[in-house]
């Protein structure tokens, strides 16, 4: 097949959830630049319409739905919609996640703890489940967790010091870790009905919110000494995402300014 062939994903029907803000509409755009009829799902249905009416202005074929990834039969419900409407689901991206941490050792909160195992773990274990409902019988499929860099290492937190500015902490790098190791066991589960399973595991990429030195200090400390972008992630999606990715399973795919490497 012709290189180009395997990233074309025209005629596929995509889904991220968290897919409005941030690293989700990174995300959504670059499923929908390679062609495929992508939708958005996330808690504040709000926020996802607007992100994919800025997308549709663009050209491109993206639509939003609601959809709280925490609460049992909202997921299978979405997926389930956009299946009766295309015949067809193709793409999972389980972007729904997020740190409430705001206390830390030892007097940190159980159910802060709790809450953020559900929405990254439990949430992306739900949603794989309702998308491989569908990608079972048709014998395709594409799911793809986001994991972090904190699933693969933890924070540094030299790189905090002197700052007014709230850090992940030991429940999200739990999640995140759990979400890596999910997606092998989800390959290894999934890989006899020719579905693909794999991870995005991005470095830090801020947000208007996020403290402008700790980024410095992240930028200083990468080898590239660049800030990270969401568009950075974009490459990641359409390999993992298109047929280019049909022998590769299992894989936590760092995307990180080479901060690992150290």
């Amino acid at each position: 097949m012709n290189v180009r062939d395997m990233f074309d994903m025209a005629g596929t029907v995509a889904l991220v959830t968290g897919g409005g803000t941030h690293l989700g509409r990174a995300m959504a755009s670059a499923l929908a630049e390679l062609g495929a009829t992508t939708y958005i799902a996330g808690r504040r249905l709000e926020v996802c319409a607007a992100t994919a009416a800025a997308l549709r202005a663009d050209g491109l074929d993206v639509s939003a739905m609601a959809c709280d990834v925490t609460v049992d039969g909202e997921i299978d419900a979405v997926v389930d919609k956009i299946v009766a409407a295309h015949g067809r689901f193709d793409v999972l991206i389980a972007n729904a996640g997020g740190s409430f941490t705001r206390s830390y050792m030892p007097e940190a909160s159980i159910d802060e703890f709790r809450r953020t195992l559900e929405l990254n773990i439990t949430g992306t274990f739900r949603s794989a489940q309702a998308a491989s409902r569908h990608m079972i019988p048709a014998r395709r499929g594409k799911i793809v967790t986001i994991g972090s860099i904190h699933g693969n290492l933890t924070a540094d937190l030299r790189l905090y010091e002197g700052l007014d500015f709230w850090r992940s902490g030991p429940p999200y790098h739990a999640a995140k870790g759990a979400v890596v190791n999910l997606t092998r066991s989800l390959a290894a589960e999934l890989g006899q009905h020719n579905i693909q399973v794999n991870c995005i595991s991005p470095g830090q990429i801020p947000q208007s919110t996020t403290d402008p030195e700790f980024v410095e200090r992240y930028r200083l400390n990468n080898p590239l000494q660049r800030t990270g972008q969401a568009d950075d992630l974009k490459g990641a999606v359409g390999l993992l995402c298109s047929r280019a990715s049909d022998w590769i399973t299992g894989h936590n795919l760092l995307v990180d300014g080479g901060w690992s490497v150290w």
